[in-house]
């Protein structure tokens, strides 16, 4: 274990606890199995299943981040990250395997710093492809709330530019 990567997850984080842990153990395997580095752009992409506290050690440790463009959500519930190495063209998906059950938030946190990383997951191919890399879109200002947003969001509705907020969705099943 990394002590000084360790203090910086749980400084950004704000506290330690089981869950930052697993996101930390991840990350871990994922420079191991993967040769990661930090991503100063978009050389390392994750796919998290979540959203919760793991999330958080894997912005640090690896530089993944939603504003970046390599920290995507592919929304599932499961303790689960795709790694992908962009440089390499490899890829893993970190599968957290079941823990003892009945333990308490300490036990659980002091069972995943017990732990090395290739026992509290299975290694997995991964189920979606390499994300294309982060685009930029010009900005376009709504007609309707005078907003600016991507154009990539802006729908058309009659001869107005909308945006999402302003936009009236078309779907004669959903009245």
């Amino acid at each position: 274990m990394n002590n000084e990567l360790w203090e910086k997850c749980a400084a950004f984080h704000g506290h330690v606890c089981g869950g930052l842990m697993i996101g930390y153990k991840a990350s871990l395997y994922a420079m191991e199995l993967l040769e990661l580095t930090f991503s100063e752009d978009e050389q390392v992409v994750c796919i998290s299943e979540n959203d919760a506290c793991g999330v958080d050690a894997i912005q640090v440790a690896l530089g993944c981040s939603v504003g970046k463009g390599n920290l995507l959500f592919h929304m599932r519930g499961k303790q689960a990250f795709s790694f992908y190495n962009r440089k390499t063209g490899r890829s893993v998906r970190l599968v957290l395997k079941p823990k003892p059950a009945g333990m308490t938030k300490k036990e659980s946190f002091a069972y995943y710093q017990a732990k090395d990383p290739c026992e509290l997951f299975d290694v997995k191919e991964t189920r979606l492809m390499l994300p294309a890399s982060a685009r930029i879109f010009d900005s376009c200002t709504c007609d309707c709330c005078g907003e600016s947003t991507g154009s990539n969001w802006i729908r058309l509705q009659g001869d107005k530019k909308l945006c999402l907020d302003c936009y009236e969705e078309y779907d004669r099943f959903h009245v």
